[in-house]
């Protein structure tokens, strides 16, 4: 008489486990690029909407943006959102999880003279995720990506 087997070899075990630690490998680097990805396009919809801010800004204000020239650019987060009057504003989205990654930034031409602003043109950037850029955007309606590499801004100048 015929014995029955039942179960499977740890050979056969050991495959299947090894076939699902590759495509679960593979989908995890898969998924850590969508992240990244999709932060990178929430950092550019938080720049737009900071830009946005800044047109009501200008336009209660006869056509002038806060006067913020610091050489570095100030953080957009608090000082810029201090200057608009803004209760929330958008951060960095690694940057609560991280935080020496950088925040988003802003600088503008000109100077504060007697407490009023008298910037007329002003850029907003964001390091990208994604890649070795930043994202710009700038009062004059340019947007993109500027390498890192040797990356300034200088007087709110559009850099693009």
């Amino acid at each position: 008489m015929k014995k029955l087997k039942l179960g499977f070899t740890m050979i056969e075990l050991l495959v299947v486990v090894s076939i699902i630690g590759v495509l679960a490998a593979l989908v995890m680097v898969s998924f850590t690029a969508s992240q990244k990805q999709a932060k990178d396009i929430e950092r550019k919809s938080d720049l737009r909407q900071y830009s946005t801010a800044l047109e009501a800004y200008a336009n209660k204000n006869n056509g002038l943006f806060p006067a913020r020239t610091v050489g570095s650019g100030v953080i957009a987060s608090t000082t810029l959102c201090t200057d608009l009057a803004i209760s929330t504003c958008p951060e960095d989205p690694k940057n609560a999880s991280d935080a020496s990654y950088p925040t988003y930034k802003y600088q503008s031409d000109g100077t504060l003279s007697n407490g009023s602003a008298t910037a007329i043109e002003y850029v907003l950037w964001a390091k990208l995720e994604n890649s070795d850029n930043y994202w710009v955007v700038c009062s004059i309606g340019k947007n993109g990506t500027k390498s890192t590499s040797g990356f300034v801004v200088s007087g709110g100048i559009c850099p693009l």
